[in-house]
């Protein structure tokens, strides 16, 4: 799975339904990139889209079964590996770590 996908799949999971522009905003993502995360997804199965009644120029995007299955497992593995991670540090080592990505994550 594309790194694109993931954060579309991870939004929809976390969020419930969302459209494209909705995401592209939360994610910080180009419009084309998650254009074409969708498009996959969908392939895959893992969404459907729902044309918006109050604006048709917008789809609600939607985890199907397979799709919420998936961001479950994947959801699961991130959780795991970011657990093995950490048991190298010191419960203080880990709280610096935590804190300095926070701050890493604020920057453009």
């Amino acid at each position: 799975m594309l790194r694109t996908e993931w954060r579309v799949l991870f939004h929809l999971g976390r969020y419930g339904d969302l459209t494209a522009k909705q995401i592209c905003s939360m994610a910080d993502l180009h419009k084309t990139k998650v254009s074409r995360g969708v498009a996959a997804l969908e392939q895959k199965r893992f969404l459907v889209r729902t044309e918006v009644p109050t604006d048709r120029r917008n789809e609600l995007l939607s985890l199907t079964k397979l799709g919420q299955s998936a961001f479950d497992h994947l959801q699961r593995e991130a959780t795991h590996y970011n657990e093995s991670l950490m048991e190298s540090f010191t419960a203080e080592e880990q709280e610096v770590l935590r804190r300095c990505l926070k701050k890493m994550a604020k920057f453009p």
